[in-house]
């Protein structure tokens, strides 16, 4: 955890534990001090790369669905256009792969060829 981010480290112990000087206590200590704090704390966003703790990512999630309800319901949603943007792509700052290529096929034949092109001819 100093490795990845001593300064984070720091700051978590003076929230959590008023540890303003680690480095005076036991490495033992230490370290028991730093698997005990909460999977949100600083250290713990920046070794998991979490930009947003469980609960944000909830609330934006319940927010991006209400939205999305909303906007099925009303005429832009039934003709499918001005779909609303995430809020949860806007505040992880990437683009969820949620759509999908959806591809069909004529014949049973057209698959079989279409798989043996993918997969490099094994069936």
């Amino acid at each position: 955890m100093i490795n990845v981010d001593e300064e984070a480290l720091i700051c978590d112990f003076a929230e959590t534990y008023r540890i303003y000087d680690y480095k005076s206590l036991p490495l033992r200590t230490v370290g028991t001090f730093a698997c005990g704090l909460r999977h949100d704390s600083r250290i713990g966003m920046r070794i998991s790369d979490s930009k947003l703790t469980t609960d944000q990512t909830l609330l934006a999630l319940v927010a991006d669905n209400t939205r999305a309800i909303a906007w099925l319901n009303s005429s832009d949603g039934a003709k499918g256009i001005n779909r609303p943007k995430s809020l949860v792509e806007a505040l992880m700052g990437e683009k969820k792969t949620t759509e999908s290529v959806i591809e069909t096929f004529d014949t049973g034949q057209d698959f079989d060829d279409e798989w043996r092109r993918l997969t490099g001819g094994e069936k």
